[in-house]
């Protein structure tokens, strides 16, 4: 049984971590300041949030600006005096780049095989009236080992999304054992951000209740030459789809929703029956 002293550690270093991650989510230009979510087709299009006509044929985008429309990319204006037909693309599925115009951030990316752009503007009202997300009290016994056993072949896997009518496919490199509140499970794990680590997505019997209902992740590290890596609950979060119906988030595996309650890590939002978009007079009196 863990001391107090080590329980207090544990606190702590959950304090300090969640504290870093909250920070990140209210990034400025980070997904709460996401103000719109256009599917490019074929015609071109002017965008709510987003300056040109827009469109996209052949895995390719184009842009067209007017005079005086302003574009950047990595500090470079890309339209000139008279105007600019600019070429994007193509964009690796779940890749993006990101775009200034303004105070906006004018996100390009690719999901579920079609191109999508989103705005993002450091006074949209979900990010200018956030308040932090609840979570569960950090408690050790929700901090578990568990043993990650690869596939002989990575599995494509195709799961659901937050948006209607599309589909992610990702490759499971294997799957991770362990044990909790008495039960054997398991899940599927997708690779993570850094090379070597893993990612889960799952939903548990807190899901719809206390905690958000479509999905949960969990960011696991490298595992150690014998398979070991440590599942830490308490560190689950919210995806981008908890906060906003703007977003594009995979759902869980089948094999991911399990049955255990894991009172452990972020809860539900309370922004996420507040969500409202900035219309166009007020993004131009905010620049």
């Amino acid at each position: 049984m863990p001391t107090h002293t080590e329980n207090a550690s544990f606190t702590d270093a959950w304090k300090e971590w969640h504290a870093a991650h909250e920070r990140h989510r209210a990034d400025p230009h980070g997904f709460l300041a996401v103000t719109h979510l256009h599917w490019l087709g074929g015609s071109a299009t002017r965008l709510e949030g987003a300056p040109g006509t827009w469109s996209v044929d052949n895995d390719v985008v184009r842009v067209v600006l007017e005079p005086g429309e302003t574009l950047q990319r990595e500090g470079q204006e890309l339209n000139g005096e008279d105007g600019a037909s600019l070429v994007l693309g193509p964009i690796a599925e779940r890749g993006g780049i990101n775009l200034r115009s303004g105070d906006s951030v004018i996100e390009l990316a690719k999901r579920g095989g079609e191109y999508i752009v989103r705005p993002r503007h450091p006074r949209n009202a979900l990010l200018a009236d956030y308040t932090g997300t609840p979570a569960y009290q950090p408690d050790p016994s929700y901090a578990v080992t568990g043993t990650f056993v690869p596939f002989p072949e990575p599995r494509p896997t195709t799961v659901g999304a937050a948006v209607e009518g599309i589909q992610h496919v990702y490759e499971a490199p294997g799957e991770i054992r362990f044990s909790l509140a008495g039960e054997d499970l398991t899940l599927t794990a997708f690779n993570g951000h850094a090379p070597g680590t893993l990612s889960v997505l799952f939903t548990d019997a807190t899901s719809g209740k206390t905690t958000y209902a479509a999905n949960r992740s969990l960011a696991v590290g490298q595992p150690g030459p014998d398979g070991t890596v440590l599942l830490d609950f308490n560190r689950a979060v919210n995806l981008p789809c908890a906060y906003t119906d703007l977003a594009t988030c995979p759902l869980p595996p089948a094999e991911n929703r399990l049955a255990v309650a894991i009172e452990a890590g972020e809860q539900t939002p309370f922004e996420r029956s507040g969500t409202r978009e900035l219309g166009a007079s007020e993004l131009q009196g905010a620049k």
